[in-house]
């Protein structure tokens, strides 16, 4: 006798559910929500994959992959499923395109600001805010008062060099003195991989007077027949960036200078490249260094930038600043930069810290930023010290060959595009692997064969060298050397033998292969003390440079 009534309430709930869901389809069909799959592609995180290399695979920017997932750091794990903005198949997922806050004219930089989260948040673009503030660099500081370009009534309008007014892009530029391409790229509101892509450059450097095409412009050839566009190719088992030079280039030579004096020198003896070191500190402007890197261009010279530090300043806490300071010099125009250097010995590292793990998370911190900014700019690892000193691997120092091994082991390979190494303690001629006149005549680091082959083989050919200390020292002139520097008696090599060992040793960098790069430590230095880099000098005392002369037999010059 309870069936009708327990039914008829049944019905009554039905009823007030179907009426509750149909209102509720009403309400949200005026919201759809799309699944992830039609927002966007999916990836799942492999081993060995980091930010730069997916946005690379789905031609994306790490920017993209940080805004679409929410992430505040490019540090992903292996299993992580990441939303991929932009997929070919589907439509950018609506998150990563957030709609801007109306414009105010003028934004006061906020604490945990930076340009790229400014111009997401007020829907314009980098290049539009620096050209609107006449910025140089992506550097901005808390309590910076910036004009947002675009804003309605702004009393400053947005540049008409920008590319949101292309009609004013030409087609065709001609390189100005001081110019790079980051420059170039900013006052056209362009990208350097762009302008790079439109000229067929594999390379950040450009001449005074060449003529560019600028893309936006109107179709037009550059004054000189384009370099062929990068191989693909490589021999690592992981893919590298398209526009970088580190193994889609042949081999290049050049020099470390200390007042750059001479680059007619150095051109004749076929040099490309010349390399300048940069001490950081937490908090430094990497704008500083700008003219460094112009004044190198100018004289038709790429530039590695070897960027160090005070070993105290080794801790993680500081990575991230100095990570910040290499990408800005990247984004200036840098076309290579060396992430520190001979960390493995306490005078460059934290004493009782020292290890490859330690040293790795500094490198991929420093690899994401450069490659986000340039990713043109050749990134390569610090090179350690070559020493046998420690007979292993501890917290006071490493061997190099363990120290390098352990970089490997760590993941070190996945964070550069050359692997650095020093080589600067040769009494012999590189083409002997045997007959050194020292103790321990045995050791890899005697020799410059043993030692590119150790190195080389600690990374199984994954990755080229680059020499970014090559030397040999002659006290000649002195009539003698300091007693920590004299290895072969009475003054270590002649200076017949310098440059002879100079020349063989950028002969066989060229001819095996395994070299991407050769700086010769050092071309021009004067001081001669405890410390006599004026005897590793390539130009002499008295201002002649047989070694120009001797190298310029193996390269040709240029």
């Amino acid at each position: 006798m309870f069936i009708r009534p327990f039914a008829s309430v049944v019905i009554k709930i039905m009823k007030r559910t179907l009426s509750i869901l149909l209102a509720l389809a009403i309400i949200l069909s005026a919201f759809p929500i799309r699944s992830v799959s039609a927002q966007g592609q999916t990836y799942t995180v492999q081993a060995g994959d980091n930010l730069y290399r997916i946005a690379l695979k789905f031609g994306t920017t790490v920017a993209a992959l940080q805004t679409a997932n929410g992430l505040t750091t490019t540090v992903v794990r292996i299993g992580q499923v990441l939303i991929i903005p932009g997929g070919s198949s589907v439509a950018a997922p609506a998150a990563a395109y957030p709609v801007a806050a109306r414009n105010p004219g003028k934004y006061t930089v906020l604490s945990g600001d930076n340009l790229y989260r400014i111009a997401l948040k007020f829907g314009t673009t980098v290049s539009a805010i620096q050209a609107a503030n006449g910025l140089t660099a992506t550097t901005v500081r808390v309590g910076q008062v910036l004009t947002i370009p675009g804003a309605t009534g702004s009393s400053v309008p947005a540049p008409a060099a920008t590319a949101a007014a292309a009609a004013s892009v030409p087609g065709t530029y001609a390189v100005q003195s001081g110019d790079n391409l980051y420059r170039i790229a900013l006052k056209f509101g362009t990208t350097v991989a762009a302008i790079q892509t439109a000229n067929g450059l594999s390379s950040t450097t450009v001449r005074v007077g060449q003529v560019l095409a600028i893309p936006g412009g109107a179709p037009a050839a550059s004054s000189a027949p384009p370099t062929a566009a990068p191989s693909s190719a490589s021999p690592t088992a992981t893919p590298q960036p398209a526009a970088s030079v580190a193994t889609t280039s042949g081999f290049e030579l050049g020099g470390q200078v200390a007042g750059f004096s001479r680059p007619d020198l150095m051109t004749y003896a076929g040099m490309t490249w010349v390399k300048r070191q940069v001490q950081w500190n937490p908090g430094d402007s990497a704008s500083g260094h700008f003219d460094v890197i112009t004044d190198a261009h100018g004289k038709g010279f790429k530039i590695l930038l070897s960027v160090k530090g005070n070993p105290d300043n080794t801790t993680s806490d500081k990575f991230a600043s100095y990570a910040t300071f290499v990408g800005d010099l990247a984004g200036a125009g840098a076309d290579g930069i060396e992430v520190w250097n001979e960390m493995n010995i306490d005078r460059e590292w934290q004493a009782g810290a020292i290890s490859p793990a330690a040293y790795v998370p500094l490198l991929q911190q420093a690899y994401t930023a450069i490659k986000a900014k340039n990713g043109g700019t050749l990134v390569v690892s610090g090179a350690p010290a070559p020493t046998g000193y420690y007979g292993g691997c501890s917290g006071a120092g490493c061997d190099d060959a363990l120290y390098v091994q352990g970089m490997v082991n760590a993941g070190a390979l996945n964070y550069m595009d050359c692997l650095g190494i020093h080589y600067n303690e040769g009494v012999v001629s590189p083409t002997q692997t045997s007959g050194d006149p020292r103790g321990n005549p045995n050791h890899y680091t005697r020799y410059y064969q043993s030692m590119v082959d150790t190195y080389w083989n600690a990374e199984g050919g994954r990755k080229k060298l680059c020499f970014t200390e090559l030397g040999y020292l002659s006290g000649q002139e002195w009539g003698g050397l300091p007693g920590g520097f004299l290895w072969k008696p009475p003054y270590n090599l002649t200076v017949a033998e310098q440059a002879q060992y100079l020349a063989d040793a950028t002969r066989l960098s060229r001819d095996q292969g395994k070299v991407r790069l050769m700086i010769v430590f050092n071309v021009d230095f004067t001081v001669f003390t405890d410390d006599p880099q004026a005897g590793f000098a390539m130009i002499r005392p008295g201002g002649s440079c047989p070694a120009c002369d001797a190298v310029r037999a193996v390269t040709g010059g240029r």
